[in-house]
């Protein structure tokens, strides 16, 4: 009696799971170029927020202190972090549901980044409208 080990078994079954989902390569695909893409959002929120606190450094302040600035930076730097660690996660959940062929797609990540987004795009506005202007710029409101 040849006992085959429980490895061996799971293997056939994931095969057998693969031959009834013909999509499954193009849906793991699309899975990796959907990550590639959060990973991208990701790196440009964190080049943002670098950007937003090295403009000062461009230009020599009206007030001595530090500002405001680099606290909307620090705010984009973090949402960047954030995105790149919870579309990881999101990365490996849709990929274990591909596997098992048990994917729904949710909605709430769409949701929590379009207002991540939309928060963030008010603060730049906000910051931008109310930032006092370099006496010497040629724009000066009347």
């Amino acid at each position: 009696m040849l006992l085959k080990p429980k490895n061996t078994e799971e293997l056939q079954e994931k095969k057998k799971a693969a031959k009834l989902n013909p999509s499954r390569v193009r849906d793991h695909l699309a899975n990796e170029r959907t990550y590639l893409a959060w990973m991208r959002t990701g790196i440009a929120l964190l080049g943002f927020g670098v950007v937003i606190v090295r403009l000062r450094s461009f230009q020599v302040p009206l007030v001595p202190r530090p500002g405001t600035g680099w606290k909307l930076g620090l705010v984009f730097s973090l949402v960047g972090l954030i995105t790149v660690w919870l579309s990881t996660g999101h990365y490996f959940t849709v990929r274990r549901d591909i596997e098992e062929d048990t994917y729904e797609p949710a909605d709430r990540w769409v949701i929590i980044f379009s207002l991540a987004v939309m928060i963030l795009g008010a603060g730049v506005v906000y910051f931008v409208f109310t930032s006092p202007l370099d006496p010497l710029s040629p724009v000066i409101p009347e």
